[in-house]
């Protein structure tokens, strides 16, 4: 019978309706906030103000007539008289803008002004152009804040008062060459208060807390002073910059040099905070003797000053505007590799890292590891050596060495002395009851036995002997001493027994032996040999 079936939509349709839109280049870099703020500063350092006029939500937005250009000239006006601009870094790059602040989803806000004494917030406003993309422009709110014909002042600013005019009428860059010595001088000015400041401080606290002058709170102090120094001077440059009257244009070309040494403040005090304390770690494993973990310790200082500059890197990349993105999944897939390439090099060191951390054994312990007996001459950051009774090295790498049943002979405080006496068979009970106590007196005599743990007990009737087990510590850690006091003890106990008893039992064996029956030799001879 004839049939019919329905054609099912192809995967392309779908992957069409779920793909990201793609709308064509504004030519003014308007897709983005950050495209329109950059874009702004650069048509007013241009002296273009009919470009820059095209930046502002205006009611006709050509730009062309005379109120976006007034509009324009006295925004930056505004920007230059105590206004500001965050940094570029900050501002989103993405064409949905910022959707992690409280603004709402097409609104973002990118610095503040003041007029007439009064601070608003300067914002970007998302649009759509005739093609449907988006537009983002200086809001219509904002805009209608800057006043096009009166703008009062309160003061003006230090920079009018202090350049010279010639400084002034010459300009680069679209900005008076004043203004530009004027942050250069602002620049050397800043560092030096910040330096002035610290250096007060730290008198300070130097001479009122006296605890101050010990290692390590000596070190963290001045681990605190530079990147501290660093930090203060670059928010004063901004302060001072924005209340000198420096032109916008100026001070937002060293709004990332703000932003950069901000970060390597932070990234500074992390390192001289990270040399502080492994080099007062490393003295007190010095005065230990602990050479392994000075090993450990210096090798975890370098990862962590390399993690340091990585991660320092990648944050100035991304101030200056390139995509991180890709470099952290580089990095990321670049470690995987380097960590699985170097696994026995990476268990080798958490190894040691855990003989270090716990100690299970030390430099100079006599120890059993697995089936190796000896002294521990060296843990290193990737095997520890063993010398053996018969003078060989065993080299045990890390890894394995802290995953084997490690028993230490060095951290006893006493040793054991446990002989089995075996008496002859014939020996009676009369005098099996004078041995004992006999064997009892003597371990209550001597001084090296621990006499809360000392013990002679009749335990066994064998075969061909009578045992009683001697239990005691001797009260010493030396073996040498422990083998003197061995030695002394066995001999009174063979007096003790040869004098009271049969002495000890001698193994011995019954040994029958049989003829082969004949004519001649009627009957088996049996043999009896002791």
């Amino acid at each position: 019978m004839p049939a019919s079936a329905q054609i099912l939509p192809s995967s392309d349709t779908t992957q069409n309706a779920t793909a990201a839109p793609s709308w064509p280049a504004d030519s003014l870099g308007r897709r983005t906030p950050r495209g329109t703020v950059n874009g702004f500063i650069e048509a007013v350092a241009d002296e273009n103000y009919s470009r820059a006029a095209r930046y502002l939500n205006l009611e006709t937005n050509s730009g062309a007539d005379s109120t976006g250009v007034k509009t324009a000239q006295t925004l930056q006006r505004l920007l230059d008289k105590g206004g500001n601009i965050i940094p570029y870094s900050w501002i989103s790059n993405e064409p949905a803008g910022n959707a992690d602040d409280s603004f709402g989803p097409d609104l973002d806000r990118v610095g503040n002004a003041t007029v007439n004494g009064e601070s608003f917030d300067i914002m970007l406003e998302k649009t759509v152009d005739t093609t449907g993309a988006p537009l983002w422009l200086f809001s219509s709110q904002t805009i209608k804040r800057i006043p096009i014909d009166t703008l009062v002042v309160a003061k003006p600013p230090i920079t009018k008062k202090i350049i010279p005019s010639v400084l002034i009428d010459n300009k680069w860059g679209g900005v008076p060459i004043g203004h530009w010595l004027g942050m250069l001088f602002l620049a050397i000015f800043s560092y030096g208060l910040a330096w002035g400041i610290t250096s007060l401080v730290t008198f300070l606290i130097r001479f009122f807390w006296h605890k101050s002058k010990n290692e390590p709170t000596v070190g963290i102090i001045r681990a605190f002073a530079l990147p501290i120094r660093l930090y203060l001077a670059a928010l004063i440059l901004v302060f001072s910059s924005q209340e000198a009257g420096i032109s916008i244009i100026v001070r937002q070309r060293f709004s990332e040099m703000t932003v950069i040494v901000g970060l390597v403040a932070v990234l500074l005090l992390l390192w001289r905070l990270l040399d502080v304390l492994t080099r007062f770690g490393e003295k007190e494993l010095t005065q230990r003797g602990n050479m392994s973990g000075i090993s450990v310790l210096l090798f975890l200082r370098r990862g962590a000053k390399i993690a340091l500059i990585v991660l320092g890197f990648i944050t100035i990349l991304g101030t200056f505007g390139f995509d991180i993105t890709t470099g952290i999944a580089a990095l990321g897939i670049g470690g995987i590799a380097l960590a699985l390439g170097a696994q026995k090099t990476v268990e080798n060191f958490v190894g040691s890292v855990t003989l270090i951390a716990d100690q299970p054994i030390r430099v100079g312990d006599f120890c059993k590891v697995g089936q190796t007996t000896g002294t521990v001459e060296q843990i290193g950051m990737r095997s520890t050596r063993i010398r053996t009774g018969e003078r060989t090295i065993v080299t045990i790498p890390n890894g394995e060495f802290a995953s084997l049943q490690i028993e230490n002979f060095a951290h006893r405080d006493r040793i054991l002395f446990a002989p089995k006496l075996r008496l002859h068979h014939l020996t009676t009970a009369a005098q099996i009851k004078a041995i004992l106590k006999e064997l009892r007196v003597l371990l209550a005599e001597n001084a090296k036995v621990d006499p809360t743990s000392a013990r002679v007990r009749f335990i066994e009737i064998g075969q061909d002997y009578l045992t009683v087990e001697v239990y005691s510590y001797i009260l010493t850690t030396d073996f040498n001493q422990f083998l003197e006091a061995q030695e002394e003890l066995i001999l009174s106990m063979m007096e003790i027994v040869e004098n009271t008893g049969q002495g000890f039992a001698v193994p011995a064996r019954n040994l029958y032996l049989a003829a082969d029956k004949n004519p001649e030799t009627p009957g088996t001879l049996d043999l009896h040999q002791p």
